[in-house]
């Protein structure tokens, strides 16, 4: 369900605790360089649609594809280009896809060191605007290939501490934000760009929770970059 390295190729608890951000973490999950400063989130954030959130009826993980897709057609699955782009020293079984261990120094979730094993993991691969959300939202409108290249898209995946991810579920910026108050304001950065990238609306209180949020930091950048939000024709979604 998903802080990063420098340099990382391609592109989150509660609301009462909202405070404490950081410029110098100015990249999105995907890692991208920032399009603008200078309050350009703040801006993005206030720009977004509100509406209610819509009934959550007809949601399953699979109207977004089979997990982790190899939409950029790489050869490697999403999850394992995540891992690679965020843990440190990894190692790889069977080629250089399968990522086999790594440390996600520090997670950015909850700013601990945690060691990923293949087989026996700590750590999830966090949607930052979770799947569920985005589908009382606006998903549940879009065509499939739509709806899959959210699911595989670097801008909203990020390698995180499994338990605060577990924790998270599919709550917005209105009822979770990361433990680690220094990863809120790229956090919540990440969350207006994916939202305003892909056409989802915001429900007002999550707005607001959002604005608060980056009131505190307005020098956060906007990340960009990520995947095309259509994913190829060849891969299909219930």
């Amino acid at each position: 369900m998903t802080r990063l390295k420098s340099g990382a190729v391609g592109a989150v608890v509660v609301l009462a605790a909202v405070a404490g951000c950081t410029s110098g973490q100015d990249k999105g999950a995907a890692g991208s360089e920032p399009k603008s400063g200078g309050g350009a989130v703040l801006t993005a954030a206030e720009a977004l649609p509100v509406k209610g959130r819509a009934p959550k009826t007809g949601y399953s993980r699979e109207r977004f594809g089979s997990a982790w897709a190899d939409t950029d057609a790489n050869s490697c699955d999403t999850r394992d280009d995540i891992l690679k782009r965020d843990l440190k020293d990894v190692r790889f079984t069977g080629g250089r896809c399968k990522v086999s261990y790594g440390l996600l120094d520090p997670d950015p979730y909850s700013g601990k060191e945690i060691t990923y094993r293949r087989g026996a993991s700590k750590v999830d691969i966090d949607h930052v605007v979770a799947l569920s959300d985005a589908w009382q939202k606006g998903a549940k409108y879009w065509d499939a290939s739509k709806r899959i290249a959210l699911a595989n898209d670097p801008l909203n995946l990020i390698a995180v501490d499994a338990s605060a991810n577990r924790g998270k579920g599919d709550g917005d910026a209105a009822t979770w934000l990361p433990p680690d108050k220094d990863y809120r304001c790229p956090y919540v950065a990440t969350q207006v760009a994916v939202k305003k990238k892909y056409g989802l609306w915001v429900t007002s209180g999550e707005k607001e929770a959002m604005e608060k949020v980056l009131a505190a930091c307005p020098d956060q950048k906007l990340p960009s970059g990520g995947n095309p939000t259509e994913a190829p024709a060849r891969f299909t979604a219930r």
